[in-house]
């Protein structure tokens, strides 16, 4: 079997692509094909940014130098910046906001109740640090800096709620909309003045709507947005991406195609190799003879497992050189 539309072919076809995300079970080198991707993104001239999402932060490692809590320009390869977002101060800021919220509506509606309780109520929701950095993500992308903007995502469930996040914010929002109405007709209706009043907080709600809305636009635009996924030739792996991916196209997120990383070339093992090494490569085999059926028409490059671990830019050149190449490793 062949690739019919090869990861440098699919970029090609899609020369407003500035939005490409990458997710998939942990460990199977989603930061390392990301990296890979915004390097050569750069390499192409465009003025890129590799940005993690995920808690567990990896991109310093991968490109052996600090990129933690701020922009920095990655050494050796002009135009590119990267940024591991700091989980624990966006979600200090985050729970900033919500107090000042509160604190204000509660002072327009003349409650004297503090806003501790109702703080610790709304940020102690499981969702709520996705929920955080879902907005971090959004004001990176509305702030409009960088031409390319390349997501390292946290393993795909968490992916899934991430952008998953401007529909639920929607929905919530106009259901807020509308009792937010309701609510402000009848106090107009049993005031004794009948003077209109500004409503603050309608305005905020209407001011999030305007924002989910956009952010769901860039998210479901088929021209700037991508979500690759990656794949080891092994069972859970396969599993998590075949279910994910009809979510993500359910959900109207575009679906750039799968990546199959660390397959072992079968040329370069010799025949009196070690019973493990040939069992792995027969395993990987018939994992490989599942992903062309499941995955046929959206594989964009199969990723040999290299003799040494993928980290500095060196190494993102030769994975880059790999995933862009248009060759693919043997199958």
């Amino acid at each position: 079997m062949s690739i019919k539309v090869d990861t440098r072919q699919f970029f090609l076809n899609h020369p407003s692509l500035k939005y490409i995300f990458f997710g998939g079970k942990g460990g199977v080198g989603k930061t390392v094909m990301a990296g890979a991707t915004a390097l050569w993104c750069a390499m192409q001239g465009k003025k890129t940014i590799l940005a993690s999402t995920n808690p567990v932060h990896s991109l310093s490692s991968l490109l052996d130098q600090d990129v933690f809590g701020r922009h920095t320009p990655v050494e050796g390869v002009a135009g590119l910046h990267a940024y591991e977002i700091d989980t624990r101060e966006t979600i200090e800021k985050s729970k900033g906001e919500i107090r000042e919220k509160i604190e204000w509506f509660l002072k327009f509606a003349d409650i004297k109740t503090k806003a501790d309780e109702f703080v610790e109520s709304a940020t102690m929701n499981p969702a709520f640090e996705e929920s955080a950095m879902f907005e971090k993500m959004i004001d990176l992308m509305f702030e409009d800096q960088y031409q390319v903007y390349v997501f390292d995502t946290a393993p795909t469930a968490n992916a899934r709620r991430l952008l998953g996040m401007s529909s639920v914010y929607s929905l919530w929002v106009n259901k807020m909309v509308q009792s937010r109405e309701e609510a402000k007709s009848l106090r107009e209706l049993l005031s004794y003045t009948k003077k209109k009043e500004n409503d603050p907080l309608m305005e905020y709600l209407l001011n999030l709507r305007e924002r989910m809305g956009n952010a769901k636009r860039l998210l479901t635009d088929a021209e700037q947005t991508a979500f690759f996924f990656v794949t080891l030739p092994e069972a859970l792996p396969i599993a998590v991406i075949t279910r994910f991916i009809a979510w993500f196209k359910e959900f109207g997120i575009p679906v750039g195609g799968v990546v199959v990383n660390m397959l072992i070339d079968r040329a370069s093992v010799a025949s009196v190799s070690s019973a493990f090494v040939q069992n792995r490569v027969a395993m990987q085999e018939e994992y490989m003879r599942q992903i062309w059926q499941n995955f046929d028409g959206i594989i964009r490059n199969i990723i040999p497992l290299f003799e040494t671990e993928v980290r500095g830019v060196n190494m993102l050149e030769r994975t880059a050189g790999m995933l862009f190449s248009g060759k693919t490793c043997g199958c």
